[in-house]
């Protein structure tokens, strides 16, 4: 804006007092100050707000309006509130460097004078932005040129001074200007915004993490693949992408909102052209489960996999390893019709899908991210990754011999690394709780108290012949997750040779027969007497029987300890010194 706009705006009540033909200097901020230099301070192109506190006499004068002289600012502006009159000698000065002056007339308060600078500083450079997005809208949509959200990230930092990130349901950024946002930030961020989109909520939500106030848009998928506007929340939640802007948007005018979705909505054809570059990734993992699934022979899987490597792994020489990930997402009932009609009918596949592309991608790892190296299915209302290994060298091998088979090494040098390596650097395989490590927070947002997501992860197999079990293997582990209390669940390959895989498949009348008959009359005694003898039973079964470590775990004397496993043999007629009882007690902890 201009400085004449500010003495033609009779609601501020300035006076001119010198500096007529400089009135065309334009405006770009506003600065209250009464120090005696507040060039630190300066950018250039602000008007100066002044109480005059900082003169002293009349050769102050001078200095002060030299130093705004060359910091570049438009004006000056002086309250006459404390002194009355302005005084000649700062208008002297000002007239001799060329700096226009205006009185504020005492009834005016300078923050209703800093107030509409702002304003009308912030409408012109949205209007300035407005025009430069829709320009970039029709670069994106036409093509490739306009260069990705990064570009109008940009444009928000340079032009309206906001920081802003676009984030992926489970909080890694996408995209950013400027610094990138912690992962732990990205996290709470997502998390906040999964929350609000659950309540119902129109966005932006406010969200103040840490001390610092963030405004959260939602990113709405348009593409062919899109749901309709009508859908269910719980449909899209877990995986529309959000815009995190460092700002306070509650006040913000309309136009400066509008702008703000309309770069939600640039940046949604940016999504909808990396969800139309997985497609072919996800052809090629639904052919490779329909042909695992229908019992295909071997070679035709093989000839199949050969195909899909090149795609996912781009220059890699041998045919990987690959490991089958199972995902599910699972709705309770509720009494809203669904898309279907049917109360409660929320298809899990396509969700659970895209959400196990996104888990699948390195938390670390910002900007195109690598999914570009996942194949995600889905069948019914499971989710099905095909996830390909690199290749770690076998070692030699150091007796006499024939030579080894180098794929069936690599199985076996990811699945027993040396104890001397980092277990990273041996072991490419996925691991089922480091998958749900970064997530399980935002996502546990979403999911609110009517979803669950259950995860199973398969070991590696290096073949075709492989994939069959491999996939059995997954579905089973993700069964054993869903057996287990709360909203984000995973369970491995390794955790199907234990008794973990036995108990989600004991019936719940069987389950809770067997946990009341063994620790019932222990939590009837400990309520009465506040005998701890449960956590003593557990203690005492997870030092394998030692008498002397579980009284230091304890912090008991080991007569005491004696006393209460004497006390837990009484009330249950069975001996802990007998391996048969130890384990029913075990697995009866386990049940509960």
């Amino acid at each position: 804006m201009r400085l004449r706009a500010l003495l033609e705006t009779e609601a501020l009540g300035l006076r001119l007092l010198g500096g007529e033909d400089e009135l065309d200097r334009t405006v770009r901020g506003v600065m209250t100050t009464d120090l005696r230099d507040p060039s630190r301070y300066l950018s250039g192109g602000e008007l100066v707000l002044t109480g005059l506190a900082w003169r002293r006499d009349a050769s102050d004068s001078e200095p002060f309006v030299r130093i705004l002289a060359g910091a570049g600012v438009a004006g000056l502006a002086a309250g006459e509130a404390e002194l009355g009159d302005i005084p000649a000698d700062l208008v002297e000065a000002c007239l001799q460097h060329r700096l226009p002056l205006f009185a504020v007339h005492e009834t005016v308060a300078f923050a209703t004078i800093t107030e509409h600078v702002v304003r009308q500083v912030s409408g012109e450079r949205a209007g300035d932005l407005a025009a430069v997005v829709d320009r970039h809208r029709r670069l994106m949509t036409s093509g490739p040129a306009g260069g990705g959200p990064e570009v109008v990230l940009d444009l928000l930092t340079s032009d309206l001074d906001l920081r802003a990130w676009v984030l992926s349901p489970t909080g890694r950024q996408i995209a950013g200007a400027g610094a990138p946002l912690p992962g732990a930030l990205g996290a709470a961020l997502a998390g906040r915004h999964l929350a609000a989109t659950r309540t119902g909520r129109r966005g932006p939500h406010r969200a103040a993490v840490a001390g610092t106030t963030y405004s959260l848009f939602p990113i709405r998928n348009t593409g062919r693949g899109a749901v309709p506007a009508a859908r269910d929340v719980r449909e899209s939640v877990l995986s529309d992408w959000l815009l995190a802007v460092e700002a306070d948007a509650s006040d913000w005018p309309a136009a400066r909102l509008d702008l703000l979705q309309g770069v939600t909505q640039l940046i949604a054809v940016e999504r909808d052209r990396r969800d139309a570059a997985r497609t072919v990734r996800r052809r090629l993992a639904q052919e490779v489960l329909e042909l695992v699934q229908a019992g295909a022979a071997p070679a035709e899987i093989a000839a199949r996999l050969r195909v899909a490597a090149p795609v996912l792994l781009p220059g890699l020489g041998a045919a990987p390893q690959w490991q089958v990930v199972v995902a599910r997402v699972d709705w309770t009932a509720t009494d809203t019709p669904g898309p279907g009609g049917v109360p409660g009918d929320i298809a899990g596949g396509p969700a659970a899908q895209a959400l196990l592309e996104e888990i699948l991608v390195d938390p670390a790892v910002s900007g195109p991210d690598s999914a570009d190296r996942i194949a995600v299915a889905h069948t019914g209302e499971e989710a099905i990754a095909l996830v390909p290994l690199p290749a770690v060298p076998a070692p030699l091998p150091d007796t006499v011999g024939g030579p080894t088979d180098t794929t069936a090494g690599t199985a076996e040098t990811a699945a027993a690394p040396e104890s001397g390596e980092p277990a990273a650097a041996q072991d490419p395989a996925l691991h089922a709780d480091a998958l749900l490590a970064a997530v399980r927070e935002p996502l546990s947002a979403g999911l609110a108290d009517d979803g669950r997501l259950t995860l199973g992860v398969s070991a590696a197999v290096h073949s075709a012949e492989g994939l069959r079990g491999a996939l059995e293997e997954a579905r089973h582990a993700r069964r054993v997750a869903a057996a287990r209390p709360g909203r984000v669940c995973a369970a491995g390959h390794h955790e199907l040779a234990s008794h973990v895989l036995l108990l989600p498949f004991v019936p719940d009348d069987v389950r809770r027969a067997f946990t009341a008959r063994l620790l019932d009359p222990l939590r009837d005694y400990d309520r009465r007497h506040r005998a701890e003898l449960i956590e003593t039973l557990e203690a005492f079964l997870d030092c394998d029987g030692s008498w002397t470590r579980c009284a230091a775990r304890l912090h008991l004397h080991v007569n005491t300890l004696r006393y209460r496993v004497g006390r837990i043999e009484q009330l249950t007629g069975r001996d802990l010194s007998r391996l048969e009882d130890k384990l029913d007690f075990f697995l009866a902890l386990r049940m509960s």
